[in-house]
């Protein structure tokens, strides 16, 4: 474009040049309004909206995120002020109760686990005990070791299956030696904190979480 050309940028993510409409297409070329078929427009009008309620609702939350750890640690330092101590259970895990007990705020802290190379280990002997039980093993329990080990479509090992294989009771040596190799290949690698909101109609009633995920909602 020539140093003569007039560019306005306005709503709808349209561009006006020198007086007249054009909007990009997906390969960055501008496209003259008019040429666009209606319903092509009205899609992205409805999708703007969207998004621009979307991009508000999630500076929403950013903030009531933000506001709410911060009342929480206000709290908390009124509390170690006074008792010398901080409120808080396992791991960072805190509940905080209104008076009448019809509202309460959870702060959960879950670690981020991934495993070391004893997993292939722990493998190789998990395999060796169902290979030597053969017919006698239960099909639930080799449904449950080819879940464990099998990867997702990211690569990672299924934590909830391999975490089932460690509640199971059996006896024999090697499968023991097994779920202690799962447990020293176990890693903290990092963690996540969390806020979940919970009301109910009475003292005794059941909880019911206030939701803000949005699939869940």
């Amino acid at each position: 474009m020539n140093q003569n050309t007039n560019i306005q940028t306005v709503p709808d993510g349209i561009d006006v040049i020198n007086g007249k409409p054009y909007m990009a297409d997906a390969k960055g070329s501008l496209v003259p309004v008019e040429m666009i078929k209606a319903e092509a427009k009205l899609e992205d009008q409805t999708v703007r909206k969207i998004i621009g309620y979307a991009s508000d609702l999630s500076d929403q939350v950013a903030r009531f995120k933000g506001h709410t750890f911060e009342d929480l640690s206000t709290l908390e330092g009124l509390l170690a002020e006074k008792y010398g101590r901080t409120k808080g259970g396992s791991k960072g895990n805190k509940t905080f109760m209104s008076h009448d007990g019809l509202f309460k705020v959870l702060i959960q802290v879950a670690d981020h686990i991934d495993f070391g190379p004893q997993l292939q280990i722990a493998k190789e002997l998990v395999d060796e005990c169902l290979n030597e039980w053969s017919a006698e093993s239960r099909p639930e329990i080799r449904a449950i070791v080819t879940r464990a080990f099998n990867t997702d479509k990211a690569g990672q090992i299924n934590r909830s299956e391999v975490f089932m294989l460690l509640r199971l009771e059996i006896e024999d040596a090697r499968w023991k030696q097994a779920m202690t190799a799962i447990r020293d290949a176990m890693r903290v690698v990092g963690s996540k904190t969390y806020v979940r909101c919970y009301q109910r109609d009475t003292y005794d009633g059941p909880w019911r979480a206030i939701t803000i995920d949005l699939a869940k909602a």
